[in-house]
């Protein structure tokens, strides 16, 4: 059955530059998938959310990033206080910077009024102005070896992404772990306990960011197997079947290309550079829809870059939804 057309920008790790070119472009949702700020403080915030409001669309959702740690009152407290024994830092510098417990979050909710929601860990529903129900499900959470940031688990430990069926996008900061999350150093920085629990649900779209160097879009299709072990990318995708739409590596000068690749990428680059974003269609009658509960869309949509200055491409995606009960 055909649902509703909608039309969604997807940015993540945007860090709060005032660099960023947002694309200007009629949309039905912005999401930005955390780590608004690089230190927390609120003038960060204030950059980012004007950002937010400059963006054409009714609603915009924004989770947390490691790098928001304000946000996450238990570490905003551990933080202030290492500043004050450790670092001896005058608790009146500190509040001037990054306000007081809450602060930040109060400028999220002053922030409804232009269409900005900030979402806690959970599912959320919305009716979108286009007609359609979107069911998201938000998680701020990584894994890292300290978990001394926003936000954060140990690597080994477990967190559970209750992620329920029937959700149509699910918006996360960390990748999971198999899909475009390798790092420069070749290691993989997605999470297993993430991975499993999309498989599981089979949304229609993952967006996440995190890992700025996994920038990119893979169309995933779903084994069906009746495997007793845990969903993993290694037993869960049927690669013969899933098509990855983008990554780094088809935009940039890799050791083995030939002078010709070098110029096809440059030039690439360039004409996607012009338009702004990185535009995919996964309505039914496009190269590659997404089908419920068969295939669903990963993004990596990681907007600062790691080895350029130009900030990396916002996506702009068209995806079906299904009708808001009359």
């Amino acid at each position: 059955m055909q649902g509703i057309r909608t039309k969604l920008l997807v940015i993540s790790d945007t860090h709060a530059p005032k660099s960023v070119t947002i694309p200007n472009v009629p949309l039905d949702v912005a999401i930005h998938c955390g780590d608004l700020t690089e230190e927390s403080k609120l003038g960060e915030f204030r950059e980012s959310l004007k950002l937010l409001r400059a963006i054409n669309a009714p609603l915009k959702l924004v989770i947390a990033g490691n790098h928001d740690f304000t946000l996450d009152t238990k570490i905003f407290r551990q933080k202030i206080e290492q500043a004050k024994r450790i670092l001896s830092i005058d608790p009146g510098l500190i509040e001037a910077e990054y306000g007081n417990f809450g602060d930040a979050k109060k400028l999220f909710l002053e922030a409804n009024q232009d269409g900005i929601v900030f979402l806690d860990e959970g599912v959320h529903q919305f009716h979108l102005a286009n007609g359609a129900t979107l069911t998201v499900y938000a998680s701020p959470f990584t894994s890292s070896v300290e978990a001394d940031w926003g936000f954060q688990y140990k690597r080994g430990e477990t967190h559970d992404f209750a992620i329920p069926q029937g959700v149509d996008v699910v918006i996360t900061h960390s990748p999971p772990e198999g899909i475009l999350d390798r790092v420069d150093s070749g290691h993989r920085g997605g999470c297993e306990h993430l991975f499993a629990a999309v498989a599981r649900a089979r949304p229609r779209l993952h967006c996440f960011g995190h890992i700025h160097e996994g920038w990119g879009a893979r169309l995933v299709s779903w084994r069906d197997n009746g495997s007793s072990e845990p969903p993993s990318h290694f037993n869960a995708i049927d690669n013969a079947k899933s098509k990855t739409l983008d990554t780094l590596a088809s935009l940039r000068k890799a050791k083995w290309d030939t002078p010709e690749d070098i110029m096809e990428k440059e030039a690439r680059l360039q004409s996607l550079r012009g338009v702004g974003y990185r535009a995919t269609d996964h309505c039914l009658g496009s190269d590659y829809p997404i089908v419920p509960g068969e295939s669903t869309l990963f993004v990596n949509a990681a907007i600062q870059s790691t080895q350029e200055e130009q900030p990396q491409l916002p996506w702009v995606i068209d995806l079906e939804l299904p009708a808001t009960d009359c």
